[in-house]
């Protein structure tokens, strides 16, 4: 059942059927009724709010990541239409993570560059531009070695501070050890990253990726 008192209503008025078998369907068919009234209402933020519920359940309990994303992307354009920009872009990261597990590297590129050059310009996000620049060159790496490398000068260019980083110079050193064929090398310089900043499943997985165009390759980054 769903309760929308007058005036509208917040997230916590919204009554989900519980959770049982077959229960989130039925959870995500009430979400979807409350954002066509708060649609009709013109109240969009607490629409794109209940989009990530939506996400959120196909992301952890039915596990299918293409709808996640077609959430979190409706989701960040509520956002978007609000000025909730800060919104908007953690929905889009969301989707560009996810974009680039199932190999959609461009996308998650197009987003990463775009959060990454609206980042630079807030004297409040700039420092993690270098993040989005890093994860873009890293999906740019599991296409092709020379955009890669394009890629880099480009976001040293636009953002000269990424030049300094830790993460600018990872990129440098696993575009030489592909250039050399080098797995040893790509391995020690993914080590002595991991050794300061520790790495994350999504990082894990895309430099493994990066590892798997280098003859020779091995199955783990130790």
């Amino acid at each position: 059942m769903i309760e929308i008192p007058a005036g509208g209503a917040s997230v916590s008025h919204i009554q989900l059927p519980p959770a049982r078998r077959g229960g989130w369907t039925e959870a995500i068919n009430c979400l979807m009724r409350a954002i066509e009234i708060y649609t009709d209402m013109g109240r969009f933020t607490i629409a794109a709010k209940h989009h990530i519920s939506i996400a959120e359940i196909y992301e952890t309990e039915l596990v299918d990541i293409e709808k996640a994303i077609a959430h979190y992307e409706q989701s960040a354009d509520y956002y978007k239409g609000e000025e909730s920009n800060s919104s908007a872009n953690k929905c889009l990261l969301k989707v560009a993570g996810y974009a680039a597990q199932l190999e959609q590297y461009q996308k998650a590129i197009d987003i990463y560059e775009q959060v990454g050059t609206n980042a630079m310009d807030s004297p409040l996000l700039k420092y993690s531009a270098k993040d989005y620049f890093f994860k873009a060159a890293l999906c740019h790496f599991c296409i092709d070695m020379l955009n890669a490398k394009l890629a880099v000068q480009k976001y040293e260019d636009l953002f000269p501070a990424f030049s300094d980083s830790r993460e600018c110079k990872l990129m440098k050193k696993l575009l030489e050890a592909h250039e050399e064929q080098n797995v040893d090398s790509y391995t020690e310089a993914v080590k002595e990253y991991d050794s300061i900043s520790r790495l994350d499943q999504w990082l894990t997985t895309m430099l493994l990726r990066g590892k798997k165009t280098i003859q020779g390759e091995e199955e783990d980054l130790r």
